[in-house]
């Protein structure tokens, strides 16, 4: 067994044992409004419920491990003294990610991460419609322990109203198979209740384009899932018409004679989960209809999402678009 001291470890190493060991931690995804009515939408894995009567919870709206500066979400909640706390979801967990993204303080999270706002019965800030289990909250306590980078801030909030989605009862309870949450584990990770770990990539410092930056044609199609969305979402930029032209003719330099492009051969390598050959079929497939073509090229380029093959996957869609 490794034994350490906090004293001896960088904030930076503390931060990776805490995260690494005390898991799966309940993902708290907090919408807060600023005193000149910004939304604001960040998640907290740092969280918890401490009490019924009266019901309170508590997060984390820390100090940035990188300069100590403070978050929108405390700035926000010093200011107004209310927020909603609402629980994450497997079916939304890629948004919610996006949303942790440290964009400006004018920016507003819902419209980036592609969340709906909601008006709220209590207080001022917005509710998350994707969410299931929402509460209306009013900060009772910010406490702080320390102004350095990783310095925790604890927010004691008492929930004032709760909001639960009728389909996630049984019997009067709250069904963990039907409500499907999720908790964080450490770096990438995270659990599901209802099956066991995955991994989602997190913004980490990056300029994410945001959910309001994808094209239309992405952002309506019926292939993509709100997941494969958010993951689009999470990119820094969008390959240009070029780069998807060059990348449409070397793709159909290789090996294409050899290729059997029929409806029964892309279902084939969709079963196998071969993007790349999905791809070429779909391109090479002679079809009347444009509409089903282009559904062929987005089931490509929503297999290149799943296999994290992001690259392929923004060439693949924005092709489609091009039809």
């Amino acid at each position: 067994m490794q034994h350490f001291d906090p004293k001896d470890l960088s904030v930076p190493e503390v931060h990776k044992l805490l995260l690494g060991g005390v898991v799966p931690r309940p993902i708290a995804l907090v919408s807060t409004i600023s005193e000149n009515d910004i939304n604001n939408l960040s998640p907290f894995s740092f969280f918890n419920a401490f009490g019924a009567n009266p019901p309170l919870i508590a997060f984390s709206p820390n100090r940035r491990g990188k300069d100590g500066s403070l978050k929108d979400t405390y700035n926000n909640l010093l200011a107004v003294k209310e927020c909603v706390v609402q629980a994450v979801t497997y079916e939304m967990v890629e948004q919610v990610s996006l949303s942790s993204t440290e964009y400006p303080p004018d920016v507003d999270e819902f419209i980036k991460s592609g969340l709906t706002s909601i008006d709220s019965e209590i207080v001022k800030p917005k509710r998350v419609k994707e969410s299931p289990f929402q509460m209306e909250c009013i900060l009772k306590e910010m406490n702080s322990y320390g102004q350095q980078g990783g310095s925790a801030n604890m927010a004691i909030c008492e929930v004032v109203k709760f909001h639960v989605t009728n389909d996630v009862f049984t019997n009067g309870i709250i069904d963990p198979l039907k409500i499907d949450l999720v908790g964080r584990m450490s770096a990438n990770y995270y659990s599901r209740a209802s099956s066991g770990v995955f991994e989602v990539e997190k913004p980490n410092g990056k300029k994410s384009i945001g959910y309001d930056q994808l094209p239309n044609h992405i952002k309506s199609s019926e292939i993509y899932t709100a997941n494969n969305l958010a993951r689009f979402a999470n990119s820094e930029e969008i390959p240009s018409k070029q780069d998807v032209e060059y990348f449409i003719r070397k793709l159909l330099e290789n090996d294409i004679e050899t290729f059997e492009a029929t409806v029964e051969s892309f279902e084939k390598y969709h079963r196998e989960k071969d993007h790349l050959k999905m791809l070429q079929t779909a391109i090479l497939l002679d079809l009347k209809d444009t509409d089903r073509k282009k559904t062929f090229i987005e089931l490509s380029a929503k297999c290149a999402l799943e296999n994290i093959e992001m690259v392929f996957a923004w060439k693949a869609a924005l092709y489609a678009g091009l039809l």
